[in-house]
């Protein structure tokens, strides 16, 4: 689906009647740490509370402070809206369709056949290849969590391998496979907003994430050999007489799974084929587990809630369904609010001029790119805002220091994309815990990609590597 074209006010671009100052723009950072921390670490609320504090606060500076209409103020939310619609239609769509692929019994198959297959000491580094594999083919970070992820959860639980370590390794690999996929709604972005070619973005990547997930990949490995020992007695041939009690267990309830991941190869974008592959669940729960058509969409609307008899699958196969999406959809939809009124107040523009200011090398000015696609995603809990901010913002100053538009691509992506998942309050993590039920602080130090990406474009930047040089075909790399 095309994303309507999303241009930022610039510095120059703000009226100066209504621009912030420095400290003004600051006072917006200032009260959303301090709400997170008050609201959801202090009192335990939920983000919503917090983030709904933010934009009260940020809504009555812009207008009685900074002086702008609410017209003014209601269309840069819209904007924002507009501009995450695809991400909140699909939230929708993949809640539904883990549902459904739960009541076809695809979900169980893949628990059962892995169970098999897999064993403690291969289990995390073999995810974190095959949800890289994965995301490269379809060009989906968060429908390969939302679906190979959630089968993955269950097979490590079955392994007694804790769920946080499990998501950890999906996110490594979902992240490191979207970023270099063709396919993926980021990658374009970033290509298109910097004006790069999309599979020179692609090339310049491909250094800094190989070294990256490597790391990540080396990790779990270590992570592994500490689960080296024998499994409980019993405790996969109970998951698996559990699991097959319940559903009818055959590789015929992979059909979802083909039709899904085989549109997606194909090209067709996410939301049809991830309709698609819910029909492809619907249709596979009649004909395959017995229920009936109204039954099959009832569960894709409310849920599934099975009994198994035994408390650990039961707990792993129950799910929401459509309905089950309100509570992330509204985080999502409370982010964005706050993202667009930071960017239509001109927040944005003014602490991102800053951020521009004084550069005068080349790797200084890779790394406050990065520094500010961090930022960016922790304002705006959005990872299409790191991409479009940073990249709009500072085009210019790239031209004017004699770097390509790669090297910005690059490094916005590297910085911004793999890590949203890391605040708790980011679209990116929130969707985690709703299809896990993990949280995002018990997770956050196993996702190693995420934490690896941004350090390795650093490293490189203050050693002079530039990241086009690298994906060049002749491998050069320039120094300032």
């Amino acid at each position: 689906m095309e994303r309507e074209r999303f241009t930022p006010y610039r510095y120059d671009e703000v009226d100066p009647d209504h621009r912030p100052s420095l400290g003004a723009a600051l006072l917006p950072v200032v009260a959303l740490v301090a709400f997170l921390g008050i609201g959801s670490a202090l009192l335990g609320l939920d983000p919503h509370v917090p983030l709904v504090w933010s934009i009260v606060f940020v809504g009555l500076l812009g207008r009685y402070v900074l002086g702008w209409s609410w017209d003014h103020l209601y269309e840069g939310i819209a904007r924002s809206l507009r501009m995450g619609l695809q991400a909140i239609l699909i939230l929708f769509v993949i809640y539904g369709l883990i549902a459904t692929w739960i009541s076809a019994g695809t979900i169980p198959s893949l628990m059962y056949y892995g169970l098999e297959l897999l064993s403690p000491r291969v289990f995390l580094p073999v995810t974190a290849l095959l949800a890289a594999v994965v995301a490269f083919a379809i060009g989906s970070s968060w429908t390969t969590m939302g679906t190979l992820g959630v089968a993955f959860v269950g097979i490590g639980s079955g392994l007694g391998i804790p769920a946080p370590m499990t998501v950890g390794a999906i996110l490594s690999g979902a992240y490191a496979g979207d970023k270099q996929s063709p396919l993926s709604d980021t990658t374009n972005l970033a290509a298109a907003v910097t004006n790069t070619d999309l599979y020179e973005h692609i090339r310049a990547m491909r250094a800094g994430t190989a070294v990256a997930f490597g790391l990540a990949v080396l990790g779990y490995v270590a992570l592994g050999l500490g689960f080296g020992g024998s499994i409980p007695a019993g405790r996969v041939a109970g998951i698996q007489s559990a699991l097959a009690g319940t559903y009818a267990i055959t590789p015929l309830a992979f059909l979802p799974l083909a039709v899904t991941f085989g549109l997606a190869l194909y090209g067709v974008p996410a939301l049809p084929t991830l309709l698609a592959g819910v029909f492809a669940g619907v249709g596979t729960t009649v004909l395959l587990q017995g229920r009936s058509f109204v039954d099959a969409w009832t569960v894709f609307m409310s849920g599934t809630s099975p009994e198994t008899g035994t408390k650990l699958v039961t707990d792993l196969l129950a799910s929401g369904g459509l309905s089950g999406s309100a509570w992330t959809v509204a985080v999502v939809v409370a982010a964005l609010s706050l993202g667009g009124l930071l960017e239509s107040t001109g927040v944005l523009a003014v602490l991102a001029r800053r951020l521009s200011r004084g550069i005068e090398s080349a790797s200084g000015l890779v790394v406050a790119t990065g520094v500010g696609a961090l930022a960016t995603n922790a304002l705006t809990a959005q990872q299409y805002m790191s991409i479009v901010v940073p990249g709009m913002t500072l085009r210019n100053v790239y031209d004017e220091l004699g770097l390509g538009s790669s090297d910005l691509s690059s490094a916005i992506e590297s910085a911004g994309t793999p890590t949203g998942a890391l605040f708790p309050w980011h679209a990116g993590a929130v969707f985690v815990l709703g299809v896990t039920g993990v949280e995002t602080l018990a997770y956050a130090p196993y996702y190693f990609f995420g934490i690896l990406s941004p350090l390795v474009l650093f490293a490189a930047a203050l050693r002079g590597i530039r990241p086009a040089a690298v994906g060049r075909e002749d491998g050069a790399s320039t120094a300032d």
